[in-house]
């Protein structure tokens, strides 16, 4: 049975949404090996002189931590 754990990533990129969720992918692999599935729990902008400066995602990561045979 494997045993799956999940963490709480928050990261920002200055282009998109989608690039945000990858800079949380690419931190959380810094140190968790093993990630399954990325899930994008929340979505905020910030906006100065009415125009998005920056993207940010809330986004919880899976990864297996173990395995037993039995």
């Amino acid at each position: 049975m494997s045993i799956v754990k999940v963490i709480e990533v928050i990261a920002t990129s200055e282009s998109s949404f989608d690039d945000a969720t990858r800079n949380a992918l690419k931190e959380a692999a810094k140190s968790v090996k093993n990630i399954q599935s990325v899930y994008v729990k929340e979505m905020n902008a910030k906006v100065e002189n009415n125009e998005i400066v920056s993207y940010g995602v809330n986004a919880k990561i899976s990864f297996k931590v173990g395995e037993n045979n039995s």
